[in-house]
């Protein structure tokens, strides 16, 4: 990415600056600018770029007035603050305290304004930076010839040969017209961004490119994602079970927030093979319900389209509404993928599971036969293998005649299993739950500490009918955040931050590889491209993102890892394998150990200027909607189109995903 350093400036001017198409990133240059102190904090709480702070101590600017300055900027959000190695001591302590307080990255710079010393000496200096706190090392000379040139990018080999955790933690370039060239090649050699001036005549050094001379050069025809007032589609997660509850209850229900996909719509036909009455009047479904109870329906089959979701709510709810044996059917890729554990949970149950088809095979698949009536009780099952045949039981069981605690181990997906709980209580279905587990951790809603989840639940409730509105869909919207935070900007409208959906994780995972994330007050959530640098999380709970932060990973520079592989065999592919095979087709180093996918990314500028895109071609979604927007990410930065074998099955999820996500 480009920095552009901005000086001697007012704050109507430095606003007007932000606002060209020219600036993606920018340095303000606090002892230079004539700024007042609510200037500078509206500055930097407000702007849509990322910031970079820096205040040079001089003759003019004392020390402490540096860090009253620096402070200011960086409690106001600034992205990054630059102090340089020389800053005296109770200043870098003092300043280090306030970036780590406060989330910003701590650049540590050094400047040698007359040479470009030897190796020993550069090393020396780039220890120093970060001895002192850096996460980004800025070394920058004054570059005479092609052998200074030379000895100040060789810095990116020697860092990256002896530790190699330090990609994209590196700024080094040199001043001077003889070291013009190294201020784009940096870029080449994977630093995080390099700096540009707004015009020649404020360059802040010899040989410095203006942005729109660098611009044009790195990007040449390569675009970016930009895209504003985009609207999600419902969330399918809270929109079947919704629809069953309605199907289920006593009265007529009204979902607003309706819109049309696969998935969404095998939920409305199983409402109307329940006995339900629906309607569908532009944004709302209208559901009038069976007032069900135990034993009241005798259906020999129900068709649940091609969702795994359906599929396991309506194992243990038709199980207690239906008076004998019946079979669930499907269709797509549903009858390929196991019902791993499900046979095992209903047994606990007095349900039992076979293949209608007979199977070479121990595992269970759709065409499913069901036999026995649910039964109440006490039960411990495990959750290692996800939450859907849970929220089942959890729909199921308080239609039963008597109460049940269920005790579910090792629990995973966990959002969903509150997602169920919160639309139950719409419907006047009371459940309590209590997880197991480290208290403080499960507090801050870390649920990779816990260990297990109690639910008492109440037998012989009944279903009420609700009206309210279904959420937007966070796991719809990833791949147009993802978009937004490597190649441009993104706007998308109605999306709730305080959701129950555990596809939401993709905010904290684009915070952390750097991207600038902001919400609006109405609900709608941006996000903007800065650097992005390598990260770690656990997707686990959040399975269905996996596709789309694994391509993620793909332009954040360093080795990035993605835990949760196990939980991805069953979905509409065997996604681990199908991600894996499409990284290493496009040229990504990748490999899976255990239960982690690690990945070898590289900036987004690395790649434009070494030529190291992602390779185009041909390409199979394995009829996975998920594994399409993965895909339609990818392309936007490959050498050649990217042409997948079914893009249509983006429909079970997202039937408008392919227009909204062409580029104009």
């Amino acid at each position: 990415m480009i920095c552009t350093s901005i000086q001697n400036k007012n704050y109507e001017e430095i606003i007007q600056l932000l606002g060209s198409e020219d600036i993606e990133l920018a340095e303000i240059r606090l002892d230079l600018c004539t700024l007042n102190d609510e200037e500078i904090k509206a500055l930097f709480s407000e702007s849509d770029i990322p910031l970079v702070a820096t205040c040079r101590i001089s003759k003019d600017i004392h020390p402490r007035e540096a860090e009253r300055r620096l402070a200011l900027a960086i409690e106001s959000g600034a992205h990054y603050a630059d102090l340089e190695i020389e800053a005296p001591a109770n200043l870098s302590k003092a300043f280090q305290k306030m970036c780590l307080r406060n989330g910003t990255e701590i650049i540590r710079s050094y400047h040698n304004y007359e040479e470009t010393p030897d190796n020993e000496v550069l090393q020396m200096a780039l220890a120093r930076c970060f001895r002192y706190g850096a996460d980004i090392a800025k070394v920058v000379t004054t570059c005479h010839n092609e052998q200074d040139c030379e000895r100040i990018m060789s810095m990116y080999s020697i860092v990256l040969e002896d530790q190699p955790s330090l990609q994209g933690k590196l700024i080094a370039f040199g001043m001077g017209e003889a070291g013009r060239n190294t201020r784009l090649q940096c870029l080449k050699r994977g630093a995080p961004f390099s700096y540009a001036c707004t015009c020649p005549e404020e360059a802040t050094a010899p040989g410095q490119w203006t942005s729109a001379q660098m611009s044009a050069e790195l990007y040449k025809n390569h675009k970016g994602f930009y895209a504003s007032g985009l609207k999600m589609p419902a969330s399918k997660s809270f929109a079947q079970r919704a629809i069953l509850a309605a199907a289920l209850a006593e009265g007529t229900s009204e979902l607003s927030g309706y819109t049309p996909c696969g998935d969404t719509d095998a939920a409305i036909a199983v409402a109307k093979e329940l006995g339900a009455k629906v309607s569908i009047q532009d944004d709302v479904i209208s559901i009038t319900g069976i007032s069900a109870h135990a034993g009241g329906l005798s259906l020999d089959e129900v068709c649940v389209g091609e969702s795994g979701l359906l599929t396991r709510l309506m194992i243990p709810v038709l199980s207690v509404l239906n008076d004998k044996s019946f079979v669930i059917n499907g269709h797509g890729t549903l009858p390929t993928r196991a019902l791993s554990m499900a046979p095992d949970i209903m047994a606990a149950h007095g349900v039992l599971l076979s293949n209608k088809d007979k199977k070479d095979s121990k595992e269970v698949f759709v065409p499913l036969k069901v036999k026995g009536s649910l039964v109440p009780g006490n039960a411990d099952v495990p959750g290692s293998g996800g939450s859907q045949i849970i929220s089942g039981l959890l729909m199921a069981l308080p239609l039963c005649s008597k109460d049940s605690h269920l005790f579910v181990s090792e629990p995973k997906s966990i959002p969903y299993m509150y997602i169920t709980l919160d639309v139950l209580r719409h419907f006047g279905i009371q459940t309590r739950s209590e997880m197991e587990g480290d208290a403080q951790m499960l507090e801050e809603q870390d649920w990779s500490y816990c260990t297990g989840i109690n639910f008492q639940i109440k037998g012989g409730q009944h279903y009420r009918a609700a009206s309210f509105k279904i959420e937007s869909d966070w796991s719809a919207a990833a791949a147009f955040l993802a978009a937004g935070a490597i190649f441009g900007s993104v706007e998308i409208e109605g999306l709730e931050m305080d959701s129950l959906q555990a596809d939401l994780s993709i905010v904290d995972i684009l915070v952390e590889a750097g991207a600038v994330v902001s919400q609006l007050e109405d609900n709608t959530v941006c996000v903007t491209k800065a650097p992005l640098e390598a990260f770690e999380t656990d997707l686990n709970n959040a399975p269905d993102l996996f596709p789309v932060v694994a391509v993620l990973a793909a332009f954040c520079a360093g080795e990035s890892s993605i835990a949760g592989v196990g939980r991805l065999v069953s979905k509409e592919s065997n996604r681990a394998e199908a991600i894996l095979q499409v990284l290493e087709q496009m040229g990504v180093e990748a490999r899976i150990e255990g239960d982690d996918m690690f990945i070898c990314g590289e900036s987004l500028s690395s790649r434009l200027l070494s030529g190291r895109m992602l390779r185009g071609g041909q390409y199979s979604s394995r009829h996975d909607h998920r594994m399409v927007m993965a895909l339609k990410l990818a392309s936007i930065a490959t050498e050649s189109p990217i042409v997948i074998d079914d893009e249509a099955c983006v429909g079970k999820s997202f039937p408008e995903f392919l227009e909204m996500f062409t580029q104009p």
